[in-house]
């Protein structure tokens, strides 16, 4: 099947705006969504997404929410008017919380048209089953990630994230119905680092993700945009 867009999310995990600014200018023709994750908004908060979401970048902001529906709620909504594109909440925080998110969302969108997709964090790429057993998680990392997309689905979330490990499993309970985001993305040749569960881009994408999210390949890179062109080729 012909790849339909360009599926790279690059993971900007930078304290510093002008590099991220410097990162997402010289990017913006070669990956298609830029993630902002706690690092960057620890760091520069939320004027600064807003600032590079407001130049058209398509940004996704990687903050996992979880805690009470009524934080997340409100989370939710400050989260809308920085114009991202797309936000995670985690979906072990439960039906009620990810409902509020929904809600939260919903009501952003009639107030100001504002819609960014919603996605739910399953096993973190950093976890393999001895972490989950350590944690009293008694299903293998692959059930309870289709246990948490299933939650993420019940409760109107648009998609998820899980490793590349568990496409194959998710996409064949949800087909379309889920926005696959799948982080834990290596180049071939590259090291995994903190990434226990991973994959080459093109594996992933043959497998099902919508999105990929590759990291410090391309940020770290000689040439960063030369990088994400290599990837992206290596897709296609």
């Amino acid at each position: 099947m012909p790849l339909q867009h360009n599926p790279i999310i690059c993971a900007i995990d930078t304290h510093d705006l002008s590099h991220a600014e410097k990162l997402t200018d010289s990017l913006k023709d070669t990956v298609s969504v830029f993630k902002l994750g706690l690092e960057f908004f620890t760091s520069q908060g939320a004027p600064a997404v807003r600032q590079i979401a407001n130049k058209g970048i398509p940004v996704f902001l990687d903050l996992k929410f979880h805690d009470i529906p009524n934080t997340v709620h409100g989370a939710v909504k400050a989260a809308c008017e920085t114009g991202v594109f797309m936000m995670t909440v985690h979906t072990s925080g439960g039906a009620a919380m990810l409902e509020a998110a929904v809600n939260a969302r919903n009501e952003a969108k009639k107030k100001a048209g504002v819609k960014p997709l919603l996605l739910g964090v399953t096993v973190l790429t950093s976890l393999e089953q001895s972490d989950l057993d350590s944690m009293g998680i008694n299903r293998k990392v692959s059930d309870q990630a289709l246990k948490l997309a299933e939650i993420a689905a019940k409760s109107g979330i648009d998609g998820i994230v899980c490793s590349p490990h568990e496409i194959t499993t998710i996409k064949k309970e949800f087909g379309s119905k889920l926005k696959l985001v799948v982080p834990g993305i290596r180049p071939a040749g590259s090291e995994k680092k903190d990434q226990k569960r991973t994959m080459t881009p093109k594996e992933a994408v043959e497998l099902g993700a919508d999105y990929i999210v590759v990291g410090r390949p391309i940020t770290e890179a000689v040439n960063p945009r030369e990088a994400a062109k290599d990837i992206l080729l290596s897709i296609k």
